[in-house]
């Protein structure tokens, strides 16, 4: 879909959908993906062209086709000249502003010559990303999978309520060497979580993410974890900071969830305020995503932006993946001026 810009407006913006095809069915708790459908912003000024992309939070049935129409509803604002801090008021956190934003961040980058890194002062250098080990029926398949992704250090390793110790124990027989990271996708409940949790702890899980549903984890004020317990489908932008002190240790930032890079850097600020630990995480998603989500990993404790390797292709000039970690790209793509 396209937008053409009146006489009076200097921008032009343009939104698509896009398919994209998954290396291998990648299975979570409640879901399996085959393939991924984002949504991507191109916004036209001066001749450049700022691109976001969006793959929107599945769980709140934040789709891309709806993720296009809501950008659509606000084209004559955006097109108008809208700034990245009145997105905020324009559009609600989720995957549409996402895209947006980010694509605002790249048009600025490319207006001043610097890159976004640059112009937020930090360092345009690697970060350690986890590999994820999705759910299989055969622990043994899984524990295949880690073994097969030796270059990375960091596994993240998806469980739900079948068999989660005898998976852990597969991968750690397996990747001895490896930092584990195990996360539940809200598939767990209280019960669970209390007879699973020392035993994920003696296989030297480092943290559990999202162990129970959201909405469903009020009995974690209460509850003195083995591990850390990091925050994901429970801590969606910096509104539920206050919920989430106190019941868990970390929160996974993701800009598809808190509505953009702009948001996210006031997530991270807002969480370290709290002590709170920081993992910065994707759904799955092209380089494109990737490359203002890594900005937040150059701030975080831990970083989960494996999201082009689980798809069959990516960008031909993405993001850098060597030796475990991610890198910007060397070529003009994303927020690299």
């Amino acid at each position: 879909m396209t937008r053409g810009s009146s006489a009076t407006k200097r921008r032009r913006l343009s939104l698509r959908t896009e398919l994209w095809a998954v290396r291998t069915p990648f299975r979570i708790a409640g879901n399996t993906w085959e393939q991924v459908r984002l949504a991507v912003c191109e916004i036209e000024e001066d001749g450049r062209v700022g691109r976001g992309e969006g793959a929107g939070v599945y769980y709140l049935d934040d789709e891309p086709a709806a993720m296009v129409r809501q950008i659509a509803a606000a084209a004559n604002q955006i097109e108008s000249g809208v700034g990245r801090e009145q997105l905020l008021d324009i559009l609600p956190a989720g995957g549409a502003r996402n895209a947006v934003d980010c694509a605002l961040w790249d048009l600025e980058a490319q207006h001043a010559e610097r890159s976004v890194w640059n112009l937020l002062g930090v360092e345009e250098g690697p970060v350690e990303t986890a590999m994820t080990v999705g759910l299989e029926a055969d622990p043994a398949a899984m524990a295949e999978k880690a073994a097969a992704a030796s270059e990375f250090r960091v596994i993240k390793v998806k469980l739900d309520g079948d068999r989660p110790v005898e998976r852990l124990q597969a991968i750690r027989e397996a990747r001895r060497d490896a930092r584990l990271i195990v996360d539940v996708n809200q598939g767990w409940d209280f019960g669970q979580l209390q007879r699973f949790a020392p035993a994920l702890r003696d296989l030297g899980v480092v943290f559990i993410e999202q162990p129970l549903p959201r909405g469903e984890d009020a009995e974690l004020a209460g509850y003195t974890s083995p591990i850390p317990l990091c925050a994901d489908e429970s801590c969606l932008d910096s509104h539920e900071l206050a919920w989430v002190e106190g019941r868990y240790q970390m929160i996974n930032i993701k800009l598809d969830k808190c509505g953009g890079l702009t948001s996210a850097l006031a997530l991270a600020a807002g969480a370290r305020r709290r002590g709170l630990g920081l993992m910065v995480g994707n759904m799955l998603c092209t380089s494109l995503g990737i490359a203002p989500a890594h900005i937040i990993g150059l701030l975080a404790d831990f970083a989960d932006l494996d999201g082009p390797l689980l798809l069959a292709y990516d960008h031909p000039q993405g993001m850098r993946y060597e030796g475990g970690r991610v890198s910007p790209s060397q070529s003009r793509f994303w927020g690299t001026g």
